[in-house]
C-alpha cells in the first residue's frame, strides 16, 4: 500500500477506483465497503484508492467539542493496509478545505486530483460544505465528469447498523464485547509503560502503568477488564484497571493499569498494546488492601477463564 500525506502527491492510475471518508475505527461496516471496492477494481483491471483526512473533520470544524477517537493515525493506516487497499491519501482537513462546495469537490478532488473512474461510498454518506453533497448529487454529476458511483448499504451485526458512534457508545459503556463485534477485532490502547506508585507489588500484583500515546484516542469506561497484552510480538493474558484507584485513597487522576499474567520483566520506557476482551466489574473502593486482594485474585481467575481460547503465550 502506498500512503500519501496530500493529495497533491498521488498520481494517477490508469483507473482509480475510489472511496472517501474518515474511516475511524476501520469497522466492519468500512471492511464491507473496501470489499466492494476491491471487487470494482479487479473487474475493470483498476487499483483502489481510499481518500481519508487528518485530523478529524469534526476537531477543525467543531474544536470546542472533544472528538476522541476509535485509531490513532498509525492504526487506522495499519488496519487499511491489513484491508488490502492500493492507495491511501491523507489530506490535511483544514478549515478552507471544508470551505469546498459540493460540486468544486467533486470536479476539483474526485476528478482533476484522483482522476475517479468509479466511486463506491458508504450508506448516508455527505461531503463538501456544510455536508451539502449527498448519493444523489454524486449520481446526478458523475456522468457529466465521466465516473461511475455505486452506495454501500448500511452494514449489519446481528440487525445492528454498524458505525463508529455506535462503538463509542459501547466502550463509554463498558461494553467492549459488544465493539469487539462491530470493529471485527478487539479494541486497543497502545502507549508507554510509566512509573506509578508501585503498591501492586507489595499485593503480589505488580502493574505497568500505560500513558497512552495519543491522547485524542478513546479510553473505554473506568472499569476492569480482562485484556490480551502484545509486548515484542508475543502476546500474553492480564487484567486492567482504567480508573482513579479509590481504594488506596487517591481519587484523583485516571490511570490505565495491566498486571501481566506470569510475566517479570522490567519494561519502564517500553512500549504496549492491550486489547480489551471482556468487560469484568466496575472500580470499587474496598476497606482493606486485603479485601482488594481477594478481589484481584477473583479477578485473575477470571480473566484466565475469558481469555482461555485466545493462544497466548500464557496465562
Amino acid at each position: 500500500m502506498k500512503v500519501y500525506n496530500s493529495i497533491d502527491e498521488f498520481v494517477k492510475t490508469g483507473c482509480p477506483v475510489v472511496t472517501t471518508g474518515t474511516f475511524d475505527g476501520v469497522h466492519t461496516g468500512h471492511l464491507q465497503i473496501i470489499r466492494r471496492l476491491k471487487e470494482t477494481a479487479q473487474r475493470c483491471n483498476g487499483e483502489t484508492v481510499l481518500l481519508t483526512f487528518f485530523p478529524h473533520p469534526r476537531m477543525v470544524l467543531f474544536p470546542d467539542r472533544k472528538q476522541l477517537l476509535l485509531s490513532s493515525q498509525d492504526e487506522k493506516i495499519e488496519l487499511l493496509r491489513a484491508a488490502g487497499i492500493d492507495h491511501l491519501v491523507i489530506h490535511p482537513f483544514t478549515r478552507e478545505f471544508s470551505m469546498l462546495t459540493s460540486q468544486e469537490f467533486i470536479r476539483k478532488i474526485l476528478v482533476e486530483k484522483l482522476g475517479t473512474k468509479k466511486l463506491v461510498i458508504g450508506h448516508d454518506h455527505h461531503f463538501g460544505r456544510n455536508r451539502e453533497g449527498s448519493f444523489e448529487h454524486l449520481r446526478e454529476f458523475g456522468p457529466v465528469y465521466g465516473f461511475d458511483v455505486e452506495e454501500i448499504p448500511a452494514h449489519e451485526v446481528e440487525h445492528v447498523n454498524v458505525s463508529s458512534t455506535r462503538i463509542r457508545k459501547a466502550l463509554e459503556t463498558c461494553d467492549v464485547s459488544d465493539a469487539a463485534r462491530l470493529l471485527g477485532y478487539y479494541y486497543r490502547l497502545s502507549g508507554t509503560v510509566v512509573k506509578g506508585n508501585q503498591l501492586g507489588r507489595t499485593i503480589g500484583y505488580p502493574t505497568a502503568n500505560i500513558r497512552v500515546n495519543d491522547p485524542d484516542k478513546l479510553s473505554p469506561a473506568n472499569g476492569i477488564y480482562a485484556v490480551i497484552v502484545k509486548y515484542r510480538d508475543k502476546k500474553y493474558g492480564g487484567m486492567l484497571s482504567i480508573g482513579v484507584r479509590p481504594t488506596i485513597g487517591e481519587g484523583l487522576e485516571r490511570t490505565t493499569e495491566v498486571n501481566i499474567f506470569n510475566f517479570d520483566k522490567d519494561i519502564y520506557g517500553e512500549s504496549l498494546t492491550v486489547e480489551f476482551v471482556k468487560y469484568l466489574r466496575p472500580e470499587e473502593k474496598y476497606p482493606s488492601l486485603e479485601l482488594l486482594q481477594k478481589q484481584l485474585a477473583a479477578d485473575k481467575l477470571d480473566s484466565i477463564e475469558a481469555l482461555k481460547n485466545e493462544n497466548l503465550e500464557t496465562v
